[in-house]
C-alpha cells in the first residue's frame, strides 16, 4: 500500500493528542473550572474532537482511506488537523515553560495577564498569517560556486521550479503567475525538480499544462519526485510533459552546449531513503564537461559528491516549510531527514542548491520558508 507521509503524520497525531491531554489537565485544575461542570464538559468534549481531527489527519495519510473520500475533503480535514495540531504543541510547551517559571510580583500581575493574552493568541495569529502568505511567491536569485568551471559557463543562469503540489490549496491561477515568475528571470536554462500534485485526484493535467509554458534558450528539463511514485504517474508525466516540451531524465543523461563548454546534465527519480543513493547514477558522469545533477531528494548530495557532480539541483524539503529560528539555528521537520534543507551547501569539488519550492504539503502553511522559483547563476569558486 503506497502512503504519503503516514509515519510523520502519525508522530505528529501522537505529539498533538499528548499536547491536547497535558492541556486539558492544566485547564481542568484551574480554580475557575472545577466549579463549573459545564465548563469542564466543554473541554472534555473539545479535547476529544481535537484528538479526532488528529487521528483523522493521520489516517488520510494512507491512500487507501484517503481514495474512499472526495480530494478536497480529505485535504481539508488533514490541514485542519495538522494546524490544529501545531497550535496545541505550541501552547502547551508555553505552558510548561509558564509552569517553571518563578512566582510573578503582585504588583505586576496586569502585565503578565497581558503577556498570558498573547502568548494565547500568538499560535492561531501565525498559523493564521502562514496560511495567508502561503503563495506569496518570490524569485530567490543565488550564486552556485562551481570548482573549475569552464570560462563559457561563468553567469549561467538556470531557473529551477519544484515541488508544485498543485491542489484545492494552490490553483492553477496561482501557478500560472509562479511560472510567468520564472520566464521571467530569462534564464538559459530551465529545470523541474518534481512533485507536480500531491496524492490521486489532484489537477495533474493543469500542471502539466502550466509546466509546459516554462521557456529557455537551453530548453526545460526535468527529475521526478516521490508524489509522482505515490500518484503512479511516471509514465504518465514523462510522456505528457515530453509532448509540451518538458524532458524528465530517468536515470540518463544529455549534452547540453555553450560555447566552447558542455554541461552534461542528468536525472534520476525519487531516491528513497534508508536505501543506497544513485546506483544508476555513477555511470552518467563525464569527464571534461560540467556534471550537472537533478535530483528531488537532496539527501544524495554527498553521493553525488564522492560520484564526481560537480553541481546538483534539489527540492522535497520545502525549505522545512514552518521554520522557526531558534538560538540561530534552524528548527524544522525537515532537519531529522537531511542535513541538506535550503539554500546552497558545499562538499569538496561539489556544490548543491536546495529550493524551497512554491507548494504545501499537509499544512497549506508556509513560516519561515517562503516559496520560491530559485534562479541559480553559476560561477567559478
Amino acid at each position: 500500500m503506497h502512503t504519503l507521509h503516514l509515519f510523520p503524520d502519525f508522530y505528529c497525531a501522537v505529539a498533538s493528542t499528548c499536547a491536547a491531554l497535558y492541556m486539558a489537565r492544566r485547564l481542568l485544575r484551574s480554580t475557575s473550572v472545577q466549579g463549573s461542570p459545564a465548563l469542564r464538559a466543554t473541554i472534555w468534549s473539545s479535547c476529544a474532537l481535537l484528538i479526532a481531527a488528529f487521528i483523522a489527519a493521520w489516517l488520510f495519510a494512507s491512500e487507501r482511506i484517503a481514495a474512499q473520500f472526495p480530494v478536497a475533503l480529505t485535504q481539508f480535514i488533514q490541514a485542519f488537523g495538522l494546524a490544529s495540531g501545531f497550535c496545541v504543541v505550541c501552547w502547551s510547551v508555553m505552558a510548561l515553560v509558564a509552569h517553571g517559571a518563578p512566582p510573578f510580583r503582585e504588583d505586576r500581575r496586569q502585565v503578565f495577564r497581558a503577556a498570558g493574552a498573547l502568548m494565547l493568541a500568538s499560535p492561531p495569529v501565525v498559523t493564521t498569517f502562514g496560511i495567508v502568505t502561503r503563495n506569496d511567491f518570490r524569485v530567490s536569485e543565488v550564486k552556485l560556486a562551481i570548482p573549475n568551471l569552464a570560462r563559457d559557463l561563468h553567469g549561467m543562469r538556470i531557473v529551477q521550479v519544484t515541488d508544485v503540489h498543485l491542489s484545492t490549496f494552490l490553483s492553477e491561477k496561482e501557478l500560472a503567475r509562479a511560472i510567468d515568475m520564472a520566464n521571467g528571470a530569462r534564464a538559459h536554462l530551465a529545470v523541474m525538480t518534481g512533485d507536480l500534485i500531491t496524492r490521486p485526484g489532484d489537477p495533474l493535467d493543469a500542471c502539466i499544462r502550466q509546466l509546459g509554458r516554462l521557456r529557455a534558450d537551453a530548453g526545460v528539463y526535468g527529475c521526478l519526485g516521490n508524489h509522482e511514485i505515490y500518484c503512479r504517474d511516471q509514465d504518465y508525466v514523462t510522456t505528457e510533459c515530453g509532448r509540451r516540451g518538458v524532458r524528465f531524465l530517468r536515470s540518463e543523461a544529455t549534452d547540453l552546449r555553450f560555447g566552447n563548454a558542455i554541461i552534461n546534465l542528468a536525472g534520476v527519480d525519487y531516491q528513497a531513503m534508508h536505501k543506497p543513493y544513485l546506483e544508476d547514477a555513477a555511470g552518467l558522469v563525464a569527464n571534461g564537461k560540467l556534471n550537472l545533477l537533478l535530483s528531488h531528494n537532496p539527501d544524495v548530495f554527498r553521493t553525488a559528491a564522492a560520484q564526481g557532480w560537480q553541481a546538483v539541483l534539489a527540492g522535497h524539503t520545502h525549505g522545512g516549510q514552518v521554520n522557526v529560528e531558534i538560538l540561530h539555528q534552524n528548527m524544522n521537520v525537515a532537519r531529522f531527514f537531511t542535513p541538506w534543507v535550503r539554500g546552497a551547501y558545499y562538499l569538496p569539488g561539489s556544490a548543491i542548491y536546495v529550493s524551497s519550492g512554491i507548494g504545501t504539503i499537509g499544512m497549506p502553511i508556509r513560516l519561515g520558508a517562503p516559496p520560491e522559483i530559485s534562479v541559480v547563476e553559476l560561477c567559478a569558486s
